[in-house]
């Protein structure tokens, strides 16, 4: 024992310092310009940079903001990405505790009885001889077993590494989960307060179409037009009414993905969503920063980068299996045949064994490459997913630009259709125009009201699409945690 004592320490140490040595790359972040990151936008934007972490509050509708946070909290796909941030964390906690001893114990007894013969003979100092019967022994024993996986090249811290990265990124994923429920309830809940509009607009004209509709009538049997303007009020009043199923249908289901999409029922909402309300509209002007602050904000570039360090990681595991591997095993075991006893006599052990691929047909040097090529692949990702950020961000700002230009050139092509219809129908009524005059300026007016109602809802969907593409919606300062399982937290 006193010589186990002494060479139990010596190797722990040796082992240890061995263990500081890692094989592989280490994992350095790219720069803005190594991924191709210009300096400005090459649309025009203002330069300053906004707090985007609650942008639905902007748009000043608070059921809209209510069903942005039901969702966040009860969406069946943040659910799930929830569950997989657990399962990361999980691995974690696994490939850390590789970097500590397997430490497991042992205890036992054992009762022996001789059921037939077996009896001994004694001969006592005087000479007598003594027959003992078959009695039966006991045994009682305690055993302590510990082994350790030493990495002697840095196979188990990278590993962990990793774990690390892969955890971080599964967060950062669960993130771009939650940015894009929160975009689709958003814009979701824009369409159906759009599909109110034109519903209402076409309700509208088809309320005068009816008014026409008599007029014609009304002009026909006095003899002072022919039939033909009754049946052109007839078959646009028909064509106006055949519009609103359709929009009836879209505005139902923008209302039930909706209700999926806040983790009910399609129709759990068509109550709460039926009173009429106009398009949300935010602030016109958006600070959209510079091209390098979407490298912080946008979740899905973060878990790209994370994965690019997981498979960086990577290589050095497979680099390590080159090389000799490092297990240590002690033991520590007593036996007696009473619990009185059992520790008058212990017996122990230390076994510590390397192991070296002598020959394997290549297959560790190409698991090498397999990974570095890995790791090349994550990089080329990493970059397209910078670039697609980037891509998705102007483009959300000329779509709004867009939607914001044809808004005010429809509010007054609005006024001019409806100035206009409404002194046609006056001319009409007096005899001074004719009824395919009056049906022009009836379908322009239409055309205008739905087409400013068309222009707002792109705008208020173009800066949904802004705040989400320059990664609005979470708190980018953290890195998203796994919370516990509701009901085992105790676990």
């Amino acid at each position: 024992m006193p010589r186990f004592r002494a060479l139990a320490p010596s190797v722990l140490i040796a082992a240890t310092a061995l263990a500081g040595c890692s094989v592989g790359p280490d994992y350095t972040p790219r720069s803005a310009a190594d991924l191709g990151v210009p300096d400005a936008y090459s649309v025009t934007a203002p330069p300053t940079r906004e707090d985007l972490t609650r942008w639905w509050t902007r748009f000043n509708d608070p059921l809209l903001g209510s069903l942005v946070e039901q969702g966040a909290a009860a969406n069946t796909d943040v659910a799930q990405a929830v569950g997989r941030l657990r399962q990361a964390r999980e691995a974690l906690v696994q490939s850390r505790a590789s970097l500590l001893p397997t430490v497991s114990g042992s205890t036992g007894y054992q009762r022996n009885e001789n059921l037939r013969g077996g009896g001994r003979s004694f001969t006592l100092p005087d000479g007598t001889v003594v027959d003992t019967g078959g009695g039966g022994t006991n045994n009682f024993s305690v055993g302590l077993s510990a082994s350790y996986q030493v990495g002697l090249f840095g196979e188990v811290r990278r590993t962990v590494e990793a774990s690390r990265a892969q955890y971080e990124a599964s967060g950062f994923d669960y993130a771009t989960v939650l940015l894009s429920v929160e975009s689709e309830i958003a814009r979701n809940y824009v369409l159906a307060r759009a599909y109110q509009a034109q519903l209402a607009n076409a309700r509208a004209s088809l309320a005068i179409q009816d008014d026409n509709l008599e007029i014609a009538g009304f002009r026909v049997q006095a003899g002072l037009v022919s039939s033909l303007d009754q049946e052109q009020a007839r078959s646009q009043r028909a064509q106006t009414a055949a519009t609103i199923p359709q929009l009836e249908q879209q505005y139902n289901a923008a209302v039930s993905r909706v209700g999926v999409l806040t983790g009910q029922a399609p129709g759990a909402l068509k109550a709460q969503l039926a009173a009429v309300r106009p398009i949300p509209v935010a602030p016109a002007v958006i600070g959209v920063g510079i091209p390098a602050d979407a490298l912080r904000q946008r979740p899905d570039i973060r878990s790209a980068e994370r994965a690019l360090a997981a498979a960086t990681a990577r290589i050095g595991v497979a680099k390590a299996a080159l090389y000799p591997a490092l297990a240590i095993t002690g033991n520590i075991n007593t036996n007696s045949t009473s619990i009185g006893n059992i520790g008058d006599a212990i017996t122990g052990g230390l076994f510590a064994g390397l192991t070296q691929a002598i020959f394997n047909g290549g297959r560790l040097r190409s698991q090498v490459r397999t990974q570095e090529a890995a790791t090349d692949v994550a990089l080329a990702n990493y970059r397209g997913t910078v670039l697609l950020a980037l891509e998705d961000i102007e483009n959300a700002i000329a779509a709004l630009q867009s939607a914001q230009a044809r808004t005010r050139e429809f509010t007054v092509a609005l006024d001019a259709a409806n100035t206009s219809a409404i002194l046609s129908r006056s001319q009409y009524r007096s005899g001074l125009t004719d009824f395919t005059t009056l049906n022009q300026q009836e379908a322009a007016l239409l055309s205008a009201r739905n087409g400013l109602t068309q222009a707002r809802s792109d705008a208020a969907a173009a800066q949904i699409a802004l705040y989400v593409a320059l990664g609005g919606g979470w708190d980018a300062t953290t890195i998203p945690e796994a919370p516990p399982r509701a009901g085992n937290e105790a676990r």
